[in-house]
């Protein structure tokens, strides 16, 4: 379903801004990388017991941590959860046999276009309302970003290897 996506490193010695916008890409990229190649049946596959967790899971809960993160508590917008719910909180994770893959794929693709687009022009100093409604740094959202797509590609590691064997970084 999916194909191998471009993935650079950071620079090693760059400007704050830069560092984490690599960065943010970079860990972007490599849950990409996790999914690439595999067909609709094997991006839902849940590899590691017990655990229902699968690729496709993945992809979705980040599209909805993009939207969050940058649309809501960022930017101030009310977007709507597109995956969960009161009822089902972790929705993202469930249904997956009923789930489009390929809506999946260009809504998280669009969560992170859109994304992009807000924190142009914007400085690692302005700030968001948080899930508390406490004051956010952009800063403090592409930290957060980075260790959140860093947890989750850990366990795309675990999740691809055991689908089909590949392993990498």
């Amino acid at each position: 379903m999916t194909t191998t996506p471009e993935r650079t490193d950071p620079p090693l010695i760059a400007d704050e801004r830069t560092m984490l916008d690599t960065w943010l890409d970079f860990h972007r990229d490599t849950l990409a990388l996790k999914c690439a190649d595999l067909d609709d049946e094997q991006l839902r596959t849940a590899s590691v017991p017990p655990s229902g967790l699968t690729l496709l899971g993945l992809v979705r809960h980040m599209a909805e941590v993009e939207r969050g993160w940058f649309r809501n508590d960022l930017a101030g917008e009310e977007a709507a959860p597109l995956y969960y719910s009161d009822e089902d909180p972790d929705g993202e994770f469930h249904d997956l046999d009923k789930a489009d893959t390929a809506e999946a794929f260009a809504t998280w693709r669009a969560e992170i276009a859109h994304a992009r687009e807000l924190v142009r022009g914007r400085s690692l100093d302005d700030i968001g309302l948080g899930r508390r409604k406490n004051p956010v740094s952009l800063r403090w959202i592409y930290v957060h970003m980075i260790e959140e797509y860093a947890r989750h590609n850990g366990h795309a590691d675990l999740v691809r290897e055991c689908v089909d064997g590949v392993t990498g970084d």
